[in-house]
This record gives structure tokens, C-alpha cells and sequence, in this order.
């Protein structure tokens, strides 16, 4: 397991994830995201100010959740659920989580390169 996770039985604690998921909200300066993407089940994912696990943690997110990918970059490189991987989607203003935790169907880039 990696360090940007905690794992948590699905069956235990799953209720009410989808309410917290609909009730999260994203920056009102990022573009809109026509897309969201499920993170892997049966995780709850640090969000981090940059695309690193020595960055700070800003919230984690609740089981069940799915989320907007705004843009992409490179950083510390992760093992998770979907593989190993340098890249960091950025979820919110200045909130990041490793593509490794995040459903997107690809092993590369879906949004545009972070600036």
C-alpha cells in the first residue's frame, strides 16, 4: 500500500459516502470540468497542495468519490490501485492527487499539462 491512501472496507463505513461526494465542491477559479472520474474503490485519498506526498495534505477524500481532473502534471512518482506513475491530477485550486488512485481508462495525460 502506498503512502497517499487509507484503505477501508467498502461494506464498513460506505454509507453516506455518495452525500459527502455530492457535497464537496471544487474552486470557483479552475475551468469547468465536463468529466469525473471515480477514484478507486475502497480508498480514501490524501489531496495535497502539489503533485508530491511530502506536500501537505489539505483534505482526504471520502469513499465512493468521483472528481473533476482540471490538468495534469509530473511529480513524485506513486504506486497505487492503477499502477506506478509520476503523474498528478489537479482536482481543485491548488489540490492534487496521484493518478494512480483515479479511474481515468488511461495511462497518460486526459486533461491539459498543468502550468
Amino acid at each position: 500500500m502506498g503512502v497517499d491512501e487509507q484503505t477501508i472496507d467498502p461494506a464498513a463505513g460506505a454509507e453516506g459516502a455518495a452525500e459527502a461526494a455530492e457535497s464537496t465542491t471544487t474552486a470557483a477559479a479552475a475551468p469547468a470540468s465536463s468529466h469525473r472520474y471515480p477514484i478507486a474503490p475502497g480508498y480514501r485519498v490524501n489531496v495535497r497542495t502539489g503533485p508530491g506526498t511530502s506536500y501537505r495534505i489539505v483534505r482526504t477524500l471520502p469513499l465512493g468519490m468521483r472528481v473533476p481532473i482540471y490538468c495534469q502534471k509530473p511529480g513524485e512518482r506513486v504506486t497505487g490501485p492503477y499502477g506506478t506513475s509520476n503523474l498528478w491530477c489537479n482536482i481543485a485550486n491548488g489540490e492534487f492527487i496521484s493518478d494512480t488512485y483515479v479511474l481515468t481508462g488511461s495511462d497518460g495525460y486526459v486533461a491539459p499539462r498543468c502550468d
